[in-house]
């Protein structure tokens, strides 16, 4: 990976994120300079604290900017002077919308709203965070492997709001480079589910999954299977593709490679974390039993479009085009686990 613009200006959206926090730590161990949004500067302190985690005890060559994906204050100043910009942050809901528009709407207008300050501010290069649901939910052949070519139908009824942002954001982003990106450059990654060490004691949506595994409140593994990438991967994947002259243009899938169950994972925790995974359960929740439970529970209901779904996926892209080596999945998953147990969100009693 080149570094050529060390000392060049990097603009982090949603500074104070799990992935953001990463890509901010691995920047500023690069000597770049950072710019960080947040959604309120009541999150300094935190983010700082995040960074201090992770060994940096300087911040001279950090500052925060207050901005909002949902309005336009603050964009234009955020993006002055910036070479980079590593759009990661995502709009946040405390509930579910009543109407999917008031998940998409937000995803897409603030990308948008993203890439054209980029734009007026001449940003050299913008990379984008989007999600493998963005590429591989409509796929239907569990023989062949999902590549970067694959998109998404955000059509598809079935569908939940998220996955629909998630693709109908990144599709904007593309159409805007097609008709209005002037001398801007653009790279979107597309993770599949985010693991690793978290930098601070709040919970990424992902480590919720394995915490009710390790505290014993998931009594059993449903069937289905996760592709995942390690945050610290991830992260060095974005530093990959915001200087690599060959990512210009393209998408990347991120993961580790392979999938694995949750019941694999279970079986991990018991092999590897002796008797903090004493409250792991092993057994393994049959369909049929999913469906029963989804007629009266939303978690559930949520569970049954992935069973029986196999998402094989290729890293290829990343690992010949730019390099990339990521970690193990055992190593991402076993790095979750400790993080919980380091920051106190189970006992490890």
């Amino acid at each position: 990976m080149t570094d050529t613009n060390k000392g060049s200006v990097v603009l982090v959206t949603g500074g104070s994120g799990f992935v953001a926090g990463h890509c901010i730590l691995q920047l500023l161990e690069k000597g770049y300079k950072v710019r960080a949004t947040l959604r309120s500067l009541s999150k300094k302190d935190s983010v700082q604290n995040m960074l201090r985690t992770g060994g940096i005890n300087s911040f001279e060559n950090i500052e925060f900017i207050e901005t909002d994906l949902t309005a336009d204050k603050n964009w234009a100043e955020a993006v002055q002077g910036c070479e980079y910009v590593l759009h990661v942050a995502s709009p946040i809901f405390l509930r579910l919308p009543k109407h999917e528009d008031e998940m998409i709407r937000p995803a897409v207008d603030g990308t948008i709203r993203v890439l054209k300050a980029a734009r007026d501010a001449g940003v050299k290069r913008v990379v984008i965070t989007s999600s493998f649901a963005a590429v591989g939910y409509s796929h239907t052949d569990p023989n062949t492997l999902i590549t970067e070519k694959e998109w998404t139908d955000h059509n598809d009824k079935t569908l939940s709001a998220y996955l629909k942002s998630k693709t109908m954001a990144e599709k904007a982003a593309w159409d805007f480079m097609a008709k209005e990106r002037g001398n801007l450059e653009l790279t979107v990654i597309n993770p599949m589910a985010i693991f690793g060490p978290s930098l601070c004691p709040e919970l990424s949506s992902g480590f919720e999954l394995l915490k009710k595994m390790l505290d014993g409140s998931m009594k059993a593994t449903p069937k289905i299977d996760l592709g995942i990438v390690d945050v610290r991967d991830l992260a060095n994947l974005h530093l990959r593709a915001m200087t690599d002259p060959k990512a210009k243009g393209e998408r990347f899938l991120a993961l580790s490679g392979g999938v694995m169950s949750l019941h694999q994972i279970a079986m991990l925790f018991k092999e590897k974390l002796g008797d903090r995974a004493k409250n792991v359960s092993t057994k393994v929740l049959p369909d049929w039993l999913v469906r029963i439970a989804a007629l009266f529970n939303s978690q559930a209901k949520a569970i049954v479009p992935q069973l029986g779904r196999v998402r094989n996926a290729s890293n290829q892209k990343a690992k010949t085009m730019l390099g990339w080596s990521p970690r193990t999945n055992e190593e991402a998953v076993l790095a979750t686990a400790e993080s919980l147990f380091r920051h106190n969100n189970i006992s490890s009693s």
